[in-house]
């Protein structure tokens, strides 16, 4: 194994074995799992540590996510704070339905906001494994991928200077917009999708509504109720694509949230001062192969899910845990195995949580797409969910993780 040689002041060359670009969920979970096998690597962040610390984002994790987590010594205090999602609610045509998932399928969903598990992370990283980290690098550049000895560059935040670190692997998990998806050669296919809306993401500060996670289906467009905290609400409106957040009053967004999500035996929402506004344009891609000779990319690098069916932190951990293993085997024990299967073993995973998207897509936006044909699809599913057990039990399975990735 390769020591890295101190953290120069004068611009110098550094060697780790393994150089992280990114420290989100999948680059800080990488990071922990190569320490906790004493293998040395530099994580590199574009942000201070106190943004990716608050910055807002999901906080659904699949059961089967958290006990990987649990098993690498990592959800200590998730699994303290965490609260349990065990069923949702649709409402439609004016009516409720209730779906416990965790009745059909004996699991459920945890909930634990993102900026609170980066925070757990990146404690146990820097701080209790002694982990190397710089947050606040400028001007990231990889080099010579295509070779046994890739380089990471990147501004210093303190310094000033270039600094350059030589590494035996790159692992890219900082994002669509990253340096190391720009990287990739021409050869990398990339599939898009374009669901042709938008979401507009709301945070209230406002107690929830429900006891529990609520999608409205409605000719103005979807809703969504998802529980943050007993103070703030996070909602979804449905809203054309590239719409202008300012186009949306206060007075405007209660209004349409109180008639998309109203339902026979539900009270009003409890309204109260929106904390964010901004508007998510639905699209998803995927990148295949994962893998360019010495980079290895995870998360949001390597595939977007459109926030429709909560699967993005989900996969970008599932690809960690996969990354993070096949690196340790490979750097102690010389087994190419898990690098060599990496990218099918993740894709097989993302592939089917893309399916599920798209078929949830068309549950929640069917009957405010102005065809006729699309919404009476979309009643004819949501009726089939609510009549036939087997139909709300294969529901659940997608929904919670626990199918089996084809």
């Amino acid at each position: 194994m390769t020591s890295p040689t101190p953290h120069p002041n004068t611009g110098g060359q550094q060697r780790f074995p393994v150089v992280v670009v990114g420290a989100g969920p999948a680059g800080l979970t990488i990071g922990n799992i190569l320490r906790a096998a004493s293998v040395d690597c530099l994580v590199i962040e574009t942000e201070t540590r106190e943004f990716i610390e608050q910055r807002p984002r999901a906080g659904v994790l699949e059961e089967r996510v958290v006990r990987g987590l649990e098993q690498r010594g990592l959800a200590d205090t998730l699994l303290e704070r965490a609260r349990l999602h065990t069923e949702c609610e649709f409402r439609f045509a004016g009516e409720r339905f209730r779906l416990s998932y965790t009745e059909l399928t004996e699991h459920h969903h945890y909930f634990y906001p993102q900026p609170l598990l980066v925070t757990d992370l990146v404690r146990e990283y820097a701080d209790v494994r002694g982990g190397a980290i710089r947050f606040g690098v400028r001007d990231v550049r990889v080099h010579d991928l295509d070779t046994d000895q890739p380089s990471v560059s990147y501004v210093d935040a303190e310094t000033g200077q270039r600094e350059e670190v030589r590494c035996d692997f790159v692992a890219g998990c900082d994002g669509a917009r990253g340096v190391t998806r720009a990287a990739l050669p021409d050869t990398a296919r990339i599939s898009r999708h374009d669901y042709g809306t938008g979401w507009l993401a709301l945070l209230a500060e406002a107690p929830p509504s429900d006891d529990c996670v609520v999608f409205g289906i409605h000719p103005n467009g979807f809703a969504g109720h998802m529980a943050r905290s007993p103070e703030v609400t996070r909602y979804y409106l449905e809203c054309p694509p590239g719409d202008d957040p300012e186009n949306w009053s206060h007075d405007r967004v209660w209004s349409e949230l109180q008639q998309r999500l109203a339902a026979t035996g539900t009270g009003p929402l409890t309204e109260g001062r929106l904390i964010e506004k901004r508007v998510l344009d639905m699209h998803s891609y995927v990148v295949e192969p994962m893998v360019f000779c010495r980079l290895f990319l995870a998360g949001d690098a390597a595939h977007l899910t459109a926030p429709i069916a909560a699967k993005g932190m989900n996969l970008a951990l599932h690809d960690a845990f996969l990354l993070g293993d096949a690196l340790v085997a490979y750097l102690t024990k010389d087994e190419e195995t898990g690098l060599d299967g990496y990218s099918e073993a993740c894709l097989r995973r993302v592939w089917d949580y893309q399916e599920f998207s798209q078929w949830l897509s068309e549950v929640y936006h069917g009957t405010s797409s102005g065809d006729a044909y699309r919404a009476g699809t979309t009643f004819a599913r949501l009726r089939r969910l609510f009549t036939s057990p087997a139909a709300a039990a294969a529901f659940a399975e997608q929904y919670l993780g626990t199918a089996p990735a084809c």
